[in-house]
């Protein structure tokens, strides 16, 4: 496929989420024809609701695939894979897939991807950043207390500025098709250390608790948050969290010709964008 031209459309799958939403400002300041692919957006595409799928794909050339809650969820392999055959029946020739590091799931999401017969390249994601002021871990920033049951493990996060970068040029530009892409940040940090960061960056008194899974999974319960996602949640922090992620890649340098934002960056730009102020 040679590079598409402004006229194609590109469709962006979670296009309000944390990298979606990026991924959109950015073809959209380069002049590409975009559409978000979200419940809430005209057409509407809702990933429980085949329905939505055909009209959001109706004209678009290239799509970028972000599942959720996340592709190690039950049902989402099967998901991703309908939804491929179904874009390359619909003239879709390029997909851009978001998986994870380190998840079976993700793995066999991916295969499905390779295997749909689009010109493909895979996304692989270390942890967000943006998960501290863009997500779940955003309340317990501004409580003061970050409790998690972590512990030392280093994990090299990843800015969702890299993502969005990287996947803008997998879906406009050659040379990225059949690459799988592990994008990392440029050194581990335990979630002790990046909460430390970000304190001293906000100058906001934000510590760092490890607790037992049993303690978090009761704290989420207590929070109300739905068994799925809570199941997921543990997933990733006693599972996926448990070393085999702890060491940095080179995906980010291979897909730019430059380095991963460092966490500081992250931090500096987080506390200018006023993120992480306390409400008034």
């Amino acid at each position: 496929m040679n590079n598409p031209s402004n006229s194609e459309l590109i469709l962006v799958l979670g296009g309000t989420g944390k990298t979606g939403r990026r991924i959109v400002q950015r073809l959209t300041k380069r002049g590409f024809e975009t559409r978000i692919g979200s419940r809430t957006a005209q057409p509407p595409f809702d990933w429980q609701d085949r329905a939505t799928w055909s009209p959001a794909l109706q004209g678009a050339s290239a799509v970028y695939i972000s599942y959720q809650p996340d592709l190690a969820v039950p049902g989402a392999v099967e998901a991703v894979r309908s939804f491929a055959k179904l874009a390359i029946s619909r003239g879709v020739q390029k997909l851009v897939l978001l998986s994870g590091r380190g998840e079976e799931e993700a793995q066999r999401a991916e295969q499905a991807i390779k295997d749909s017969g689009a010109v493909w390249t895979i996304l692989r994601a270390s942890w967000f950043s943006q998960n501290f002021s863009e997500s779940f871990l955003l309340d317990a920033v501004l409580s003061g207390t970050v409790a998690l049951p972590a512990g030392d493990v280093g994990e090299p996060f990843i800015d969702a500025e890299d993502i969005a970068d990287v996947a803008v040029a997998a879906l406009t530009e050659n040379g990225h098709a059949g690459q799988v892409y592990e994008i990392t940040g440029p050194r581990l940090l335990s979630f002790a250390q990046a909460v430390d960061e970000i304190a001293r960056a906000s100058g906001r008194p934000v510590s760092f608790e490890q607790v037992t899974p049993e303690q978090y999974s009761g704290v989420l319960g207590q929070h109300g948050v739905p068994k799925d996602v809570a199941a997921l949640v543990m997933y990733l922090f006693t599972t996926v969290l448990d070393g085999r992620n702890a060491h940095v890649t080179d995906g980010v340098q291979r897909a730019l010709g430059r380095e991963p934002r460092d966490f500081t960056d992250y931090a500096r730009d987080t506390v200018a964008a006023g993120a992480w102020r306390s409400p008034q």
